[in-house]
């Protein structure tokens, strides 16, 4: 038999877990999709019962064969959020990540909190937390009423998802200054760091799944930092840049960086920082100038050994948040060459000194500097562009591990029965 862990993945559409053993290497995967987001009114909400639903689901399609189960951890999208009884019944509809607040009680958080706080913001947790006291006895996070599930604990969250609810991970406790809001943070969870071990599954989970009783619960993350952990990051200075619609990048530093102004705020991961930052610029600004069709064609053709020459600014719109936080910057891709090829190679040229850029600005905020680069999303396929890039970057690139987020989180269920991987 082979010792594994699980790692649960609670995302937008779908759950996924993933089987790693010691070496992080997936043994085994499944899958099942979780139906959409209630909508109405503005709001985004979501039934519980689903996401357990979708977990069964995929638990079902696992095949353990051979595999000795030794732990769980979970992470879910950050700042969903439900209320529940004692018994963890949920009281409440999920609000879920990108649900809207009431405007009376961002002001309440504007007026009382300091600005390098994660719990800003129009979908903040904590606003819309204020909106659910008096439905049950107490407000989770996603992963901690999944986690509450198979461990029969309804009181346990991580720091990271706790992080947007108002968390200080600095002094590791809840601040004072939520109560001057009007909130009790009696409502909440105890906070532990990700990667603790909460308990065992209870004997009924265990029986109901075909897992050991003796199943190690740990408390998981959010979904953003599970995928830079699927990546196989874990030394300060490693980075991970992910090439989807937007520039997305993360950092693991030995310090915290909060810049409000740039949207960054900083994840504690046992004795280490993840600090993150989003550019405008991405997939969304090729596809703003070239087709599906285009890009196939002119991709062949690209000559990153002979730079263009050319100072864009890629963007597919005015407004940029990081490294330049300017809601009306605009666009710059003039002057445009008659070859489309040139043209296609100065915006990846362009987006490849805004990363370089949003590095070297988190090292400049206090965050350690970029020692090495690790790719996720579509653009990670392309070879010119990545040459281009690390040109720009100028620290060597990396092989992830994966791209599923379900196996950073397992890495956490290993931390927490005494595996440092």
């Amino acid at each position: 038999m082979t010792d594994v862990v699980l790692g649960i993945d609670i995302g937008t559409s779908g759950v996924r877990i993933a089987a790693t053993d010691e070496a992080n290497t997936p043994k085994a995967m499944a899958t099942a999709p979780i139906a959409a987001p209630i909508a109405g009114f503005g709001r985004a909400w979501q039934d519980p019962q689903l996401w357990w639903d979708a977990t069964l689901a995929a638990f079902a399609a696992l095949r353990l064969d051979g595999l000795h189960v030794r732990a769980i951890a979970v992470d879910g999208t950050s700042g969903t959020i439900l209320a529940v009884g004692d018994d963890g019944a949920p009281a409440s509809l999920g609000s879920m990540y990108n649900d809207v607040c009431d405007a009376a009680n961002l002001a309440k958080i504007a007026a009382a909190a300091p600005r390098g706080t994660a719990a800003l913001g129009s979908t903040s947790p904590l606003a819309r937390a204020m909106e659910l006291v008096g439905k049950g006895t107490r407000i989770l996070h996603q992963a901690d009423w999944v986690l509450g599930k198979l461990s029969g604990r309804y009181g346990v969250t991580d720091e990271n998802n706790a992080l947007k609810s108002g968390y200080d991970p600095v002094t590791r406790s809840w601040p004072d200054w939520i109560a001057r809001t009007g909130f009790d943070t009696r409502l909440f969870s105890t906070v532990v760091p990700a990667g603790t071990r909460i308990g065992n599954i209870t004997a009924e989970m265990a029986a109901r799944l075909g897992l050991p009783r003796n199943t190690a619960i740990v408390a998981g993350t959010t979904d953003g930092c599970a995928a830079f952990l699927a990546s196989g990051a874990s030394e300060p200075g490693d980075g991970v840049t992910s090439l989807g619609t937007t520039l997305t990048l993360k950092l693991l530093s030995k310090t915290p960086v909060f810049a409000p102004d740039f949207g960054i705020y900083s994840h504690r991961i046992g004795d280490r920082w993840l600090a993150g930052g989003a550019s405008n610029t991405g997939g969304a600004a090729i596809g703003a100038c070239f087709s599906k069709d285009d890009i196939a064609r002119l991709t062949p053709l690209l000559d990153p050994e002979q730079p263009t020459g050319l100072d864009y600014y890629p963007l597919p719109r005015p407004g940029e948040r990081f490294p330049v936080n300017d809601p009306a910057l605009q666009p710059r891709l003039t002057p445009r060459p008659a070859d489309d090829r040139i043209f296609f190679q100065a915006i990846l040229e362009g987006i490849a000194r805004i990363e370089a850029e949003a590095y070297a600005k988190l090292g400049a905020l206090g965050a350690s500097k970029l020692a090495s680069i690790r790719t996720a999303g579509g653009g990670s396929a392309n070879a010119a562009w990545t040459a281009i890039r690390l040109k720009a970057l100028g620290v060597p690139g990396k092989a992830s591990l994966s791209e599923h987020a379900a196996v950073g989180t397992a890495r956490l269920a290993w931390r927490g029965i005494g595996h440092a991987n």
